[in-house]
């Protein structure tokens, strides 16, 4: 196995896009959005994703623009309640079971709603970090600098490091740290990842 460290994205990579936990925090998002501006739902949904499409994250345009403080908005829009939309997941166990090296979370999320989620797919036990938002000031990926600080925390090489994710944008950052990249999308198309592969169940116990 040519890496000793799996950097392995947590929201629509280890479980499915459609499985309802982003349409939760979307309108959880918007709702705040709403509230802290004082705008329609219309006008609060817009600002939502054209702050998550510039930044990385909704919360960072809303702390560049608005001076939003961070942490009320984290807890509220992670409060979704996931065991409701996700079960312990075999296939998904096995998988992970299968790929050698240490493997960590890191997340645009925050530590609390992904302890829930890898709490609720049954697989908390193959993690032994989750590097949050938190970790780089509220630094969203794709970052660079926040990405070599995590392997150095690691105590990493970046050639030693594979980064799975389902956003390109993420990978091609891992790729010009030196990274291997894997990305994880039913999409059917090329670009600048090393591997593409439908889902984490698809993860072999080695890659060429």
């Amino acid at each position: 196995m040519p890496f000793d460290l799996a950097v392995i994205d947590l929201d629509n990579t280890l479980y499915a896009a459609d499985a309802g936990v982003f349409a939760r925090m979307d309108r959880r998002m918007t709702a705040f959005v709403a509230n802290e501006l004082g705008v329609d739902g219309e006008t609060a949904d817009q600002l939502r994703v054209k702050y998550w499409k510039q930044y990385g994250t909704t919360l960072r345009g809303m702390m560049l623009h608005h001076g939003m403080e961070p942490e009320d908005f984290l807890k509220d829009v992670h409060d979704i309640n996931a065991h409701e939309l996700l079960e312990p997941d075999t296939k998904l166990n096995d998988a992970l079971s299968r790929l050698p090296g240490r493997k960590v979370i890191h997340t645009n999320g925050i530590r609390e709603h992904a302890k829930r989620i890898l709490k609720a797919l049954g697989i908390a036990h193959h993690f032994g970090q989750i590097y949050d938002i938190r970790f780089n000031a509220y630094i969203p990926k794709p970052c660079r600098k926040t990405l070599a600080m995590l392997i150095a925390a690691e105590g990493a090489r970046p050639e030693r490091t594979l980064v799975v994710d389902d956003m390109a944008d993420n990978l091609k950052v891992a790729r010009e740290l030196g990274c291997k990249t894997v990305w994880i999308s039913r999409a059917n198309e090329e670009g600048t990842w090393d591997y593409h592969m439908p889902s984490c169940h698809t993860l072999p116990d080695q890659f060429a």
